[in-house]
């Protein structure tokens, strides 16, 4: 069973954290995931930076093309990840766009993600429709499996369809913005959580979108298995350095 799947059968919230790799230097990438994995992160998430990202907000923004300007690359960070099941035990998953992918060629991009032990792929601009017509049984050649969106305005049919050519979890972005938008969730936000969680989908959601702090991720986890957190992650990071996550994540899981 694919480490996601065996992650989203246990019995408590699920914490995933966004980093993007390569950010702050070129060579943070491994000890910031043994770090958040010795830290209590249940679930990773590997920005692989692109130049014109689709859903990201300033702070992502800035992270990446810092991180480009370092030198990362996509057959760079498969290099910096080949040994990365010997000291690393929870799910990886990168998260990145569509044009890269495609550039290093989708099947080998997929190959070579099974080889170095990532568990799925989170591509936002790559279309359900295209993704299930054309590459999912790419994806599934190589035990990967792919984290599809859905928003607030995405209709109960179109939740549905998602839901069907999903194996694994549901991405819920919290709302029609871009990453790292306003703190706190409103009426509206809580409403289409329990909306959600009402269609009894076969595959467990986890919120993105605006979760910073222990009452976002309360807040978020309410209705849903769990929650990712990738803006303030990242803030974190470039106001404190790459180690020593213990006291960011204790805050987000633990009341303080």
């Amino acid at each position: 069973m694919n480490r996601i799947n065996q992650k989203l059968k246990e019995d408590h919230k699920l914490l995933s954290i966004y980093f993007t790799a390569g950010y702050p230097n070129i060579n943070d990438t491994i000890s910031i995931i043994e770090n958040l994995e010795k830290s209590g992160v249940d679930m990773l998430e590997i920005g692989l930076p692109f130049s014109d990202p689709l859903a990201d907000g300033p702070t992502i923004q800035a992270s990446s093309t810092k991180a480009l300007k370092n030198g990362m690359t996509t057959a760079l960070l498969f290099e910096q990840l080949k040994d990365i099941r010997k000291t690393v035990s929870i799910p990886l998953i990168i998260m990145g766009y569509f044009n890269p992918m495609l550039q290093y060629g989708v099947e080998a991009f997929c190959k070579k993600c099974k080889d170095v032990g990532i568990d799925g792929l989170i591509i936002p601009d790559l279309p359900v429709d295209v993704y299930n017509e054309t590459y999912k049984t790419i994806f599934e050649k190589y035990g990967l499996v792919n984290v599809l969106l859905i928003t607030p305005q995405t209709s109960e049919e179109r939740v549905r369809y998602i839901d069907s050519v999903s194996d694994g979890f549901i991405y819920m972005v919290s709302s029609a913005s871009v990453t790292g938008g306003n703190s706190g969730f409103g009426n509206t936000q809580t409403d289409y959580f329990k909306r959600i969680a009402n269609l009894k989908l076969k595959n467990p959601q986890i919120v993105g979108f605006g979760i910073s702090d222990h009452e976002t991720f309360t807040q978020a986890t309410e209705y849903a298995k769990g929650a990712i957190i990738g803006s303030a992650f990242i803030k974190h990071v470039t106001e404190n350095g790459s180690t020593n996550f213990d006291v960011f994540v204790a805050s987000i899981k633990n009341k303080s």
